[in-house]
């Protein structure tokens, strides 16, 4: 296991299943619902309004020499449809957003690369709308949002 924590933030709709997804991936040490993307200090309340700029996002803490940010993007797009624009299964609006905010141009260039093959490859009928955006200020959800599925005894997210 290597000293070095990177770290890698999705939107891909609401982020209770996104955060309990990622968990179960090897080389993560940690998952936080957050938001990103809008105005400072936003509430959930605020951010369900879609007026804030902000998406619902998981901040992902991982060992890059366990996991790569790659496997986190094939995990991130085999978990929503990434075609629909500010819209993932009942959720509609901005906040719901596919997105990946990256934090180095690095992230940005694999991310960018990733999408341009999904998209070559066929799998999706319609074109990927994921956004690409560079990672501003973090603000963690509130605590009742941590770990939702597994506090409210809901095992398993299906997605």
């Amino acid at each position: 296991m290597s000293d070095q924590i990177e770290l890698a933030t999705f939107g891909a709709g609401c982020f209770w299943g996104v955060e309990a997804r990622f968990r179960e991936v090897a080389g993560v040490k940690d998952a936080t619902s957050g938001y990103m993307g809008g105005q400072p200090e936003p509430s959930y309340r605020a951010v369900c309004t879609g007026t804030t700029g902000h998406a619902e996002v998981v901040q992902v803490q991982f060992d890059p020499e366990q996991v790569k940010f790659e496997e986190l993007l094939a995990l991130f797009f085999a978990m929503h449809n990434p075609t629909t624009l500010n819209r993932q299964g009942p959720d509609i609006g901005s906040q719901y957003r596919s997105v990946v905010f990256f934090h180095s141009p690095v992230q940005q260039a694999v991310a960018q690369a990733f999408i341009d093959e999904l998209n070559r490859s066929g799998r999706w009928q319609q074109p990927i709308v994921t956004q690409l955006e560079d990672a501003i200020a973090f603000w963690p959800a509130e605590e009742y949002h941590q770990r939702y599925l597994e506090k409210n005894g809901l095992g398993h997210c299906s997605i």
